[in-house]
């Protein structure tokens, strides 16, 4: 059985979203953790990499923040459902 194109567009685009998302998710990781663990390396991009410590302090830095925006989303919600 055939699937209409639009099917098969969304299915296209959202392992794509998946794709880029695990990708990006990596390369995070090993800016992050795996760089500092690692010997330090010859390429100047993977040695400046490593000597970066600006997203080792972002990520968990923003925790606070998304749970500061959480509840103020809810709370807007709520304010808005019931005015």
């Amino acid at each position: 059985m055939l699937q209409p194109k639009s099917s098969n567009l969304s299915l296209c685009s959202g392992w794509a979203f998946i794709i880029c998302g695990t990708i990006s998710f990596l390369t995070l990781c090993y800016a992050a953790i795996i760089s500092k663990i690692l010997p330090e390396p010859r390429n100047s991009i993977l040695l400046s990499i490593r000597n970066d410590w600006y997203y080792c302090f972002l990520v968990p830095l923003t925790l606070p923040v998304l749970i500061v925006l959480v509840y103020l989303h809810w709370l807007s919600m709520k304010l808005f459902k019931h005015a």
